[in-house]
């Protein structure tokens, strides 16, 4: 195949959108000796949290050791949860979605869950996985996000693109989004092989803009055999469509494409 044509520049400046720091001081938020998130110093004073049942406040400021933060108390998932419930009241959440997802410290190992609409004012981390599919003559299927979802409506993204619930692992994420956002079974896709990660960090609308997205995605590589066509199940797609290699690069260029998107392209397409 011959090596697309692009603009290194647009390649590096794409690249350093994917890391930027926050657009102002953040401040950790601990989980016992654990750091699980961040959020701009005063955020929580715009919150009218209540004790829990069990009498307790579901967070302490406190200087620590390594600064000024605030401290979770009592189980982790009740007291975030009770924020999350806050914030939503308060209209600082994101998109309210009944789904848990897992809420790692700074070392990856899980010490609760969260709702979804929560994560981005809160600086945690989440996981999510990305498929990149191509049809056996080397074109790449891309869907269109529909254009009401809260995040980039109408932008064009990569065959399927998830959230990794606390329910799930990466691979059985794999399989449940590959169904539900492309109708297709992970079993009938052919040469399906790990392709990386992808880590992005960078500033939220989320939180009215004290939200911080802290992100990893794991995408893999598959062919889309013939006879195949992907099908929207949960109707977060506007569309399905094959693209050649160098229509694709175009319109990545474009910023027809959200930024996960194309930095996974740029990788699978092998662009440095």
């Amino acid at each position: 195949m011959t090596n697309p044509t692009y603009d290194p520049q647009w390649l590096r400046t794409l690249r350093a959108g994917a890391i930027v720091p926050p657009l102002r001081p953040r401040v950790p938020l601990w989980a016992g000796e654990s750091v699980i998130g961040s959020v701009e110093p005063g955020f929580f004073h715009k919150l009218a949290l209540h004790a829990m049942t069990d009498g307790h406040h579901p967070l302490l400021k406190e200087e620590h050791p390594d600064g000024l933060g605030w401290r979770l108390m009592g189980d982790v998932t009740t007291s975030l949860n009770k924020i999350a419930i806050a914030l939503h009241e308060a209209g600082l959440a994101g998109a309210w979605r009944d789904e848990q997802l897992a809420v790692p410290d700074q070392f990856g190992h899980r010490k609760g869950t969260v709702e979804r609409a929560a994560v981005r004012p809160l600086g945690i981390t989440t996981l999510a996985v990305h498929l990149v599919g191509q049809s056996p003559d080397g074109r790449y299927w891309v869907q269109q996000r529909a254009f009401n979802k809260s995040n980039d409506p109408g932008l064009w993204d990569t065959l399927m693109g998830g959230m990794v619930s606390a329910a799930d692992t990466v691979e059985t994420a794999l399989v449940r989004e590959t169904w539900e956002e492309a109708g297709l079974h992970t079993a009938e896709l052919q040469a399906m092989r790990y392709g990386g990660q992808l880590r992005t960090r960078r500033p939220s609308t989320d939180g009215k803009g004290a939200g911080y997205v802290v992100e990893d995605i794991d995408w893999y590589v598959c062919t889309v055999p013939e006879g195949l066509v992907p099908d929207n199940q949960d109707g977060e797609v506007e569309q399905f469509r094959l693209m050649e290699t160098g229509e694709l690069v175009e319109a990545l260029q474009r910023g027809e494409f959200t930024t996960e998107a194309a930095l996974i392209f740029a990788d699978a397409m092998g662009l440095a």
